[in-house]
């Protein structure tokens, strides 16, 4: 894991610092919804706190160890925008979060899009997997 120190702004796009955004989420504390959970996330990877993506996605679909979600060389992502979010309520089981994550691989941009399932687990959000946009 290559973990990369974070600006004073927070990579999840929030506008946010990281310490009061998504630095707290990555050292455990759990997120407030699906879309918390999604930005600190993307800083995840954008940090390289491939510990935090895998502690939060769901053990069923989650990849077999931390260090399969290891760096790709030449890959860094840049943004992040959120583009919806429906359920992931206090009440809510579940929760979906479509979004478009922006990187440059090398040398040249990217964008994935993404509508991501959220769920509850063991009473805090994880990350399911993606559903068909």
């Amino acid at each position: 894991m290559v973990k990369r120190r974070p600006s004073s702004v927070c990579p999840c796009g929030s506008g946010s610092p990281y310490p009061s955004c998504c630095g707290p989420l990555h050292d455990g504390k759990p997120a407030a919804d699906p879309e918390a959970l999604m930005r600190s996330r993307f800083s995840a990877y954008a940090l390289g706190r491939t510990d935090h993506v895998h502690r939060t996605w769901h053990p069923e679909t989650r990849p077999g160890h931390e260090a399969d979600l290891a760096d790709e060389p030449g890959l860094t992502w840049v943004r992040l925008e959120v583009l919806d979010t429906a359920g992931g309520g206090v009440f809510d089981a579940e929760g979906t979060v479509r979004f478009r994550a922006h990187y440059r691989e090398g040398g040249r941009p990217g964008v994935m899009e993404e509508l991501s399932r959220f769920v509850r687990y063991e009473g805090q959000w994880v990350y399911w997997g993606p559903l068909p946009l």
